[in-house]
C-alpha cells in the first residue's frame, strides 16, 4: 500500500514538474464482494485497461479492505486513493448537493437514470465534484422497492403507522411525512428487526431484498418496474489530477473500458429488479406493482418533505432540484 501510495505521488510530481506522468497502478477501492454488479464494473475497466496494454494497472481492493465505505471520497479527493465505487450521497456532508442523487421520485426507472445522467443536472453535480478533484468515469444508479410484513405497500396511505425502515434521510423524511414511524438501521439488520417484529416495513435495494433473504419475513413485495421511487446514484469516480496525469493512451483506454462498462451496469441494474422479483415470487411472496399515479403521490409528499428540506439546506438547491425534474 506504501509502495502504492508512493508510486501515486511520484506520479503526480511528475505533473507539478510538467513531465509526463506514467503511473503503472492505480488504486481502486468499493465495498461489496467480487460477486456484486459494482465489482464487477470495476473488474470490466481493469480488463479493458490491461488488455490495451499501455502501462497501465488498475488494482481493485474490494470488501472495504482498503477504506471504511462513508470514508472513501475525501481519500479520493486529495489524491490518496484513485478510484472507487461509490454511493455518491454518503459524501453530502462535504457537498450537500450530493444528497439529490438518493432523493424519492427524482428517479422513475433505470431508462430515465440513464438519462438524467447526461443532463445538465448531472452536469452541475460533476461541477461540485471537480472542485473536489474528483470526476466520473462510469455512471449508474441501482434501483429498490419496497416490502412489507403483513401488507403491500404502493402509495404513501399505505405506510400510516407502520414501523419502516428507509434507505436514507430523504426517504425518512418522506415516509415520516406520509405518516410512517421510522426505524433506521441497516439493511444488514432488517431480517431481524422483522423477525422480531420491530419492523413491518422496509426500503432498500433489490440487491439488498434478495442477499439478506427478506423474503423470508414478508408477506408482499412491492419491486422497482416501470416506476420506482428508489434510486440510487453509485458511480465509478476517479481523482482528477490522476487521471490527466495520465499519457493519452492511458486516458483513451480507460475511457474505453468505462463506456463498457457503463452499457453493462445498465443492464444489470435492470436485471437485479427482475431476479428478485423472481426470488420473492417463489418464496409464496405476494408481488404488488406501483401505477404512475401512485409514484405522483408519493412525489407530492416528497415535495413537502424532503425536497423541501433540501432547498432549505443547499444554497442553490431549488435550481438543482428544478434541473432534476426537468429531465423527462
Amino acid at each position: 500500500m506504501t509502495r502504492n501510495f508512493l508510486t501515486a505521488t511520484a506520479a503526480a510530481a511528475l505533473v507539478v514538474l510538467g513531465g509526463v506522468a506514467s503511473a503503472t497502478e492505480l488504486r481502486l477501492s468499493h465495498q461489496w464482494s467480487n460477486n456484486d454488479v459494482r465489482h464487477q464494473v470495476a473488474q470490466i475497466v481493469a480488463d479493458e485497461v490491461a488488455a490495451a496494454d499501455v502501462d497501465l494497472e488498475i488494482k481493485i481492493f474490494g470488501s472495504k479492505s482498503l477504506f471504511k465505505p462513508r470514508e472513501q471520497y475525501k481519500p479520493l479527493s486529495r489524491g490518496q486513493l484513485d478510484m472507487t465505487v461509490f454511493p455518491l450521497s454518503y459524501a453530502g456532508g462535504q457537498q450537500p448537493a450530493f444528497n439529490l442523487t438518493l432523493m424519492p421520485g427524482l428517479v422513475k426507472n433505470h431508462d430515465h437514470a440513464a438519462r438524467l445522467s447526461d443532463s445538465p443536472f448531472m452536469e452541475a453535480i460533476e461541477a461540485k465534484m471537480a472542485e473536489d478533484d474528483v470526476m466520473v468515469l462510469v455512471h449508474g444508479y441501482l434501483a429498490g422497492g419496497f416490502a412489507g410484513k403483513d401488507k403491500c405497500i404502493t402509495k404513501p396511505e399505505d405506510v400510516v403507522g407502520l414501523q419502516t425502515r428507509a434507505a436514507g434521510k430523504a426517504f425518512e423524511q418522506m415516509l415520516a411525512g406520509a405518516g410512517a414511524s421510522i426505524a433506521s438501521m441497516a439493511s444488514s439488520e432488517i431480517y431481524n428487526a422483522m423477525q422480531t417484529g420491530v419492523l413491518n416495513a422496509a426500503n432498500t435495494s433489490s440487491s439488498s431484498f434478495v442477499s439478506y433473504r427478506i423474503y423470508e419475513q414478508v408477506a408482499c413485495y412491492t419491486p422497482a418496474g416501470e416506476v420506482a421511487l428508489w434510486f440510487m446514484y453509485q458511480p465509478l469516480l476517479m481523482n482528477k489530477s490522476t487521471f490527466e496525469g495520465l499519457t493519452d493512451a492511458q486516458q483513451a483506454a480507460l475511457l474505453a473500458g468505462a463506456a463498457k462498462a457503463e452499457a453493462f451496469y445498465l443492464q444489470e441494474a435492470k436485471k437485479e429488479d427482475a431476479a428478485s422479483v423472481e426470488m420473492f415470487r417463489n418464496a409464496g411472496v405476494e408481488i404488488a406493482e406501483m401505477t404512475p399515479e401512485d409514484f405522483e403521490a408519493w412525489r407530492a409528499v416528497a415535495r413537502e418533505t424532503s425536497y423541501k428540506a433540501f432547498v432549505e439546506q443547499v444554497p442553490d438547491g431549488q435550481a438543482l432540484l428544478d434541473m432534476a425534474l426537468a429531465v423527462q
